[in-house]
């Protein structure tokens, strides 16, 4: 039997509870823009066409798989903070910053769709991280600083695309 006495204040990894629930709504906030950047990037995969068809379609499969395991790693995230990623696609489309973007089908303006999702991303994320460090959430303003800083780094490179 072990000595150490459960802390109703504070969740299994010693963070505050009523603190870290805020960081956890922003961490399911973002778990749902991932989900609607995810389905529109592999909307512009699956539909992009014309002259960059080759360039594109590769790059856009590239970009949603790296979405899907980052999708995985922030409900992971959710789960170590003791909280319940959301998980439905109607509670996505209720707590997302990104808008659905149906039908492209256009080279260049797939690409404007990827850069403005991940611009959304990088905002959304910096957000988090900012109330993290606030709570003393080391692991969850880590997790979001790494993924800006190569979302940053692919919104210098579709620009660049774009000219």
């Amino acid at each position: 039997m072990s000595n150490t006495t459960i802390n109703n204040d504070t969740n299994q990894i010693g963070l505050e509870t009523t603190e870290i629930s805020q960081v956890i709504a922003k961490l399911n906030g973002l778990l749902s823009s991932y989900h609607m950047f995810y389905i529109n990037v592999r909307g512009y995969h699956w539909n992009v066409k014309g002259e960059h068809f080759f360039t594109l379609h590769p790059k856009f499969e590239e970009l949603y798989t790296a979405l899907q395991i980052q999708i995985d790693e922030i409900a992971e995230r959710i789960l170590t903070l003791g909280g319940t990623p959301l998980h439905a696609y109607s509670d996505f489309a209720q707590h997302t910053s990104i808008s659905e973007d149906k039908n492209v089908k256009d080279g260049t303006r797939c690409v404007n769709g990827v850069v403005a999702g991940l611009q959304e991303l990088i905002e959304e994320q910096r957000q988090v991280s900012a109330l993290a460090i606030e709570s003393e959430d080391q692991g969850s303003a880590d997790l979001v600083d790494a993924y800006v800083q190569e979302q940053e780094k692919l919104v210098w490179m579709y620009t660049a695309f774009l000219g």
